[in-house]
């Protein structure tokens, strides 16, 4: 690879943001959402922007390249990059910065990407268009660059199109792509968020290489803490478009000074009560034996048996591509297994969905990971609940609307102030309530919630769980808990089930799955799961490469991952 970083001092300030003011427009009406933020950044250096949801850290890291999204508009303060007034700048001086020498990389990258366009057609597109380098070169390191970020066979990866790749696999080749005409800053906002924790700790990895090999500097936008403290020289804590607190990461870890930022250190502290005895030895739910493929000859489930039982909750973890996901589109019938069977309360349930009945759908309900994507945008919140009780419970009318605004009580919500809003009028956390009440609508027993708090910052998912937890000791809920967060795991499961390339390698009672010794994949789990301490990943790259063991169950799960699911 060829670099210019020879021609970048590092320590120069490469961005300057001076009373940075954005507006946004709701109702006709604009409101202030960043309110005259300073922000001073130097080559080579990683500033970290945190905060909760609404803090406007996505919105100051979209304004350094001189941009606001549509609905918002940048009212006041400069914004000078590498001596260039980007505010004053014509639209031509601006698109010739943007992707060449400041480039973005989103938080869902199944939504950045072309779906008709092959990875490494995306990845060429930018370094050509801007002349970095000609098509064949760019393709050549495209190909180091996979390699760099640990995607597997880097030489042919890029010859698929995203849908053949997993997530975790689409979140590095977008990195690349932010990465192929060699920026002067890059901006990741929350480039880790929907990842688990072993990919994780790749993508991390591979984010600091490049950005210390190239003296790049970086705005990482994250709500964790945990996970900034790896990456960032200086962190920003942002509230409701203001400055709480900024510092070293080192000094914001040791000893926070505002009463916020001693909040964001101290989430997750909410663990369930211990769970008595079981009082019924017959499952809520049994999957036995159960393989499924997508209709290829790679198996991505193979022989998989677990129990939910009433009032419990199974936490289903593993890495991108173990089958988490697959083992939910088996259970509610999205995907018929190829051999075992699903039982409900003794009952084999049909396997392939349109052939169960409206009894069967209703008791097994699931809520999803991305709320943004799970609720019709026009549909008001009183239908989008309103509409499960239409349908299985054949409610309507003023019944219907008593009903809806009893879900939105139980939630949370006030109904006066919901009930007629659009999903684009709410929050990330207030969407998944509604996603919560939606389910909630049909009376289940039981209930599969896939990564229902990975795309919500911590304060929020905290609250999440704590919602879910009460409704579960209100109406004797059962769960399934598929997630990779391993500090959710502690909170929420009373059992867990650890799956890698589509079997289940472990499984039982929580304080037994956790507590040593542990399977050799549990164990990399746990050891993956990110520490308050800014010496944490330094610490755990040297120990695995000395262990030769950096990449753990990735290698062997290379095939099994370009697989949805």
């Amino acid at each position: 690879m060829t670099t210019s970083s020879e021609t970048r001092a590092k320590g120069d300030v490469i961005l300057e943001m001076r009373g940075l003011r954005i507006e946004g427009q709701a109702d006709e009406q604009w409101h202030g959402i960043v309110h005259g933020v300073d922000v001073t950044l130097r080559r080579g250096e990683v500033l970290g922007l945190i905060g909760e949801s609404g803090a406007g850290k996505s919105t100051i890291g979209i304004a350094s390249m001189g941009y606001a999204r549509p609905g918002c508009r940048i009212t006041g303060g400069s914004i000078v990059f590498d001596g260039i007034d980007l505010r004053a700048a014509s639209d031509e001086e601006r698109r010739k910065i943007r992707g060449a020498r400041i480039a973005y990389v989103a938080q869902s990258a199944a939504a950045s990407f072309n779906p008709a366009h092959m990875l490494i057609d995306q990845y060429t597109e930018m370094p050509v268009q801007h002349g970095v380098k000609p098509r064949g070169e760019a393709q050549e390191e495209a190909k180091d660059l996979f390699g760099r970020l640990r995607l597997p066979d880097p030489e042919r990866i890029g010859f698929r199109y995203p849908h053949q790749v997993s997530g975790g696999q689409l979140q590095r080749a977008m990195t690349a792509m932010a990465m192929s005409c060699h920026p002067d800053l890059i901006v990741f906002d929350e480039p880790t968020t929907a990842l688990d924790v072993t990919t994780q700790i790749e993508v991390l990895a591979a984010i600091k290489d490049v950005v210390q090999q190239f003296n790049t500097a970086a705005i990482y936008i994250t709500h964790d803490l945990a996970v900034v403290a790896q990456m960032a020289d200086r962190i920003m804590v942002l509230r409701y478009g203001n400055l709480v607190e900024e510092g070293t990461a080192r000094d914001m870890i040791a000893a926070p000074k505002e009463d916020y930022t001693r909040q964001l250190l101290a989430v997750r502290t909410f663990r369930k009560e211990d769970q008595a005895e079981l009082d019924a030895p017959e499952p809520v739910l049994k999957v036995e034996n159960v393989t499924a493929s997508y209709g290829g000859a790679v198996k991505v489930l193979k022989n998989v048996s677990m129990e939910i039982h009433k009032a419990r909750t199974v936490a289903v973890v593993g890495e991108s591509g173990s089958g988490k996901s697959t083992l939910a589109r088996a259970i509610t019938g999205l995907l018929p297994p190829l051999e075992g069977s699903v039982s409900y309360h003794g009952e084999v349930l049909p396997p392939a969905l349109a052939k169960r009945n409206r009894q069967q759908l209703r008791r097994l309900q699931m809520i999803y990971q991305m709320p943004d994507t799970a609720l019709n945008p026009r549909q008001k919140v009183r239908d989008i609940i309103g509409r499960p009780l239409e349908f299985y419970l054949g409610m309507k009318g003023a019944k219907r609307d008593e009903r809806v605004r009893a879900l939105l009580s139980m939630i949370e919500l006030e109904p006066n102030d919901f009930l007629d809003r659009l999903p684009g009028e709410l929050s990330g956390g207030q969407k998944q309530r509604v996603c919560i009440a939606r389910a909630l609508a049909a009376e289940p027993e039981l209930i599969i919630c896939d990564e229902v708090t990975s795309a919500l910052d911590q304060l929020v998912a905290e609250e999440i769980l704590k919602l879910l937890q009460q409704l579960q000791d209100e109406l004797s809920l059962s769960y399934m808990f598929i997630t990779h967060d391993l500090a959710t795991v502690k909170a929420i499961a009373d059992e867990i089930v650890v799956m890698l390339l589509g079997e289940i390698v472990e499984q039982g009672e929580k304080e037994t799955v956790l507590a040593p010794p542990h399977h050799e994949y549990t164990e990399l789990l746990l050891s993956s799961v990110p520490e308050m301490d800014p010496d944490w990943l330094d610490r755990l790259l040297e120990s695995r490469q000395a262990k030769g063991s950096f990449q753990g169950a990735a290698p062997a799960a290379a095939g099994l991952e370009a697989q949805p699911g």
